[in-house]
């Protein structure tokens, strides 16, 4: 949350000379309300039950940058398609988080003791985000061209 995954994928696919999507973007699109809605309304489960079929529609149907949600992950089907894909996991830590979103009440998960929220969810997301990336790029005290640049370095790498 608020690592900048979508300014990021947009800036990689530019550079690309590929279109970029969001899952994100996807769902509110599909369901015509916020996330944010949907997990006051029908809950996580159900949430990430509509988020589950955003990713495998878009990893089925696109053929350039997707950005995912972060807790797409937590799906072991979902884990399973990514493997065949390139993917960046973008990190930081929790003071940059603080700077970037000041971990507002608009991201759902976060709405009590948001520091505390934030840490217990990347400690069980790390080790899924590692399991499926094929390179890991910090962004803390990075701006986004930075990120971009090293994500496409990352990326190279990889693949050499």
């Amino acid at each position: 949350m608020g690592v900048g995954k979508s300014t990021v994928g947009a800036l990689v696919a530019e550079r690309l000379g590929c279109a970029y999507r969001d899952t994100d973007d996807d769902i509110v699109a599909a369901q015509g309300r916020t996330i944010a809605d949907i997990f006051l309304d029908e809950g996580e489960s159900a949430f990430r039950a509509i988020e589950k079929r955003a990713v495998r529609e878009a990893l089925a149907g696109h053929d350039g940058v997707l950005a995912l949600g972060g807790g797409s992950i937590l799906d072991a089907d979902t884990r399973a398609l990514l493997a065949g894909h390139q993917v960046v996991y973008l990190s930081m830590d929790v003071e940059e988080a603080v700077q970037r979103t000041g971990l507002n009440a608009a991201r759902p998960l976060l709405a009590v003791n948001p520091r505390r929220q934030w840490r217990e969810l990347m400690e069980a997301r790390r080790p899924l985000y590692t399991e499926v990336a094929r390179a890991v790029v910090a962004t803390d005290g990075r701006t986004p061209d930075e990120v971009a640049r090293a994500v496409l370095d990352a990326v190279e790498l990889k693949e050499a």
